[in-house]
């Protein structure tokens, strides 16, 4: 919590050249980009960063092959090389996946034409995945017998990318970068509004864990409040070309269904791509695409037949899934740009996921509209261009912001850790080395790690049962990642709360020893707030 008052003083003390309202995978990016080029940020987000729409993606990390019906070729084209680029910037964390998808009789194109397009797909993205393959029925039962092939004419196999990690820790690590480079950033500060005085923006913000009200002034104001950027604009009275729709997916987390790590994929009963996601010791299956005229969603009993439904349909299980199989449950919404002329009825099951920037020069006003995780560099990179326009110096305009940590740190890294025989303790049943995962999450910052379990052997013990976070990494997330409140770490920092049955965590030992690292004389107060919470829930 000390990080958090520190920034939340900065905040009320400076004035910086940049204000970005909104902490998901835009605010996130832009914040990276500009604070790495050396431009003075700040960065709030009324909930958690990553709590909205970047915590419930599908963790894909894919060039839109959907968008060729639609023939938007430049979209497609521009989302292989981000997601190629993606790939080359963060190879333990982006990683090539191949995906199987099946054809049943009665689809509206045959699997033949389908595979012709996975060709030229994987031209448009450079030839820098594994070549597309034909699937009779019969291929598809030998590489994914519980595949139910009863009414298949055919399918394919291709590639494209996935998060090892989840998509919200994805998104905190920009955070964590924006800081490192000298962002202030604060979760939980609401922005209740902004308006011009003579050339800063002033916003009138609002502290929710304490209460408190104060002014946070710029030069820049970056409106990134995913699917409320048209609320904020409203409150500010900002007028933009884009407006948002809003379209809402869930996902069901279940038990593993599979010990391959490939994405099912299937064109559900609706039409659209349908899919069963490696997650490691689980799967996720879904989505659903719903109109929804307000950004704030829940998970409905409709929704989940109707993921169940298409799931119990296309695989060939000991028994149906249902209910009981849950273990969790992912709900956002996608906030499609439009233009804000366009009339309500558009059909946003042909909408795109391309992201937009307004630009008010007069104002120094921007607001981003749409976007996903795919395109998040180009993001960041736009950002730091328009900011430049508006006159804000960019000292380090050539500084590559993004990416992991140079090989060499790597190799110091995995150096120390087979001295310590790190990897030794491992779990038997753990789907990679405990070293993979701990470079992974925190890059350079690992080495800290590996000290705390020098100096501490109980620091590289698991602490709450059923998962693979260890003691050291809730001093990691205490002292470097703002954990505010107990979901913070459980659901974002880390994927406990989505592998995990919310009964077990409750029930978990290891819990109030938890709470005591994160949040020291507070533990009980935040300890209590979540299992009241998780009731309600």
């Amino acid at each position: 919590m000390q990080l958090r008052q520190n920034n939340l003083r900065k905040l009320r003390e400076h004035t910086f050249d940049v204000m970005i309202v909104g902490g998901g995978i835009n605010g996130a990016a832009a914040a990276a980009a500009l604070s790495g080029k050396g431009v003075s940020v700040a960065l709030i987000d009324k909930g958690d960063f990553a709590s909205s729409t970047s915590m419930h993606s599908s963790n894909l990390v894919w060039g839109g092959i959907k968008y060729l019906e639609s023939r938007d070729f430049a979209l497609v084209r521009k989302l292989c090389k981000s997601r190629n680029h993606l790939i080359k910037s963060y190879p333990s964390t982006v990683q090539e996946i191949r995906f199987l998808t099946t054809v049943n009789r009665g689809f509206r194109y045959h699997p033949a034409y389908l595979w012709a397009g996975t060709w030229l797909y994987w031209l448009m993205g450079s030839m820098f995945t594994r070549i597309p393959h034909y699937l009779r029925p019969a291929d598809i039962r030998r590489r994914e017998p519980i595949i139910d092939t009863a009414e298949a004419v055919g399918g394919f196999e291709y590639s494209d990318a996935y998060l090892h990690d989840n998509d919200a820790r994805f998104v905190f690590n920009f955070v964590r970068d924006a800081m490192d480079y000298g962002a202030v950033a604060a979760n939980y500060v609401e922005s209740l509004g902004a308006s011009r005085d003579g050339d800063s923006w002033v916003a009138r913000v609002h502290d929710r864990m304490s209460g408190a009200h104060f002014d946070l002034r710029s030069r820049v104001l970056i409106n990134a409040a995913g699917p409320w950027v048209d609320a904020h604009n409203a409150l500010s009275e900002q007028r933009t070309e884009h407006r948002h729709l809003f379209s809402k997916g869930i996902h069901l987390i279940v038990p593993r269904l599979t010990d391959s790590q490939r994405v099912l994929a299937f064109f559900a009963d609706d039409g659209r791509l349908f899919f069963v996601i490696p997650m490691g010791t689980r799967t996720c299956i879904g989505t659903t695409d719903t109109r929804v005229e307000q950004p704030d969603v829940d998970v409905e009993a409709e929704d989940v037949r109707f993921v169940l439904d298409n799931i119990n349909k296309r695989l060939r299980l000991d028994r149906p899934l249902d209910a009981r199989d849950i273990i969790a449950t992912r709900c956002g919404v996608r906030p499609l740009a439009v233009k804000a002329s366009a009339g309500g009825d558009r059909d946003f099951l042909q909408l795109s996921r391309k992201h937009a920037i307004d630009i008010d020069e007069a104002r120094c006003h921007l607001s981003i509209f749409g976007g996903k995780l795919t395109d998040c560099l180009n993001v960041g990179e736009e950002i730091v261009a328009a900011v430049a326009e508006l006159g804000v110096a960019v000292p380090h305009p050539r500084f590559r912001w993004y990416g992991e940590p140079p090989a060499s740190l790597h190799r110091d890294f995995l150096h120390q850790a087979q001295r310590m025989r790190l990897d030794a303790m491992t779990a038997a049943d753990a789907s990679e080395p405990l070293s993979s995962r701990l470079w992974r999450r925190y890059g350079t910052q690992a080495i800290e790690l590996l000290e705390d379990i020098r100096q501490d052997p109980g620091q590289g013990e698991v602490l709450i049962e059923g998962t693979e976070y260890l003691r050291c990494e809730l001093q990691q997330a205490r002292r470097r990642e703002m954990v505010t409140r107990l979901e913070d770490f459980l659901r974002r920092r880390s994927k406990i709360a989505l592998v995990v049955p919310e009964s077990s965590i409750r029930d978990s030992p290891g819990l109030r020893e938890a709470c005591r690292i994160l949040f020291g004389d507070a533990a009980e107060e935040r300890l209590e707030e979540y299992l009241q919470e998780s009731v309600v829930g």
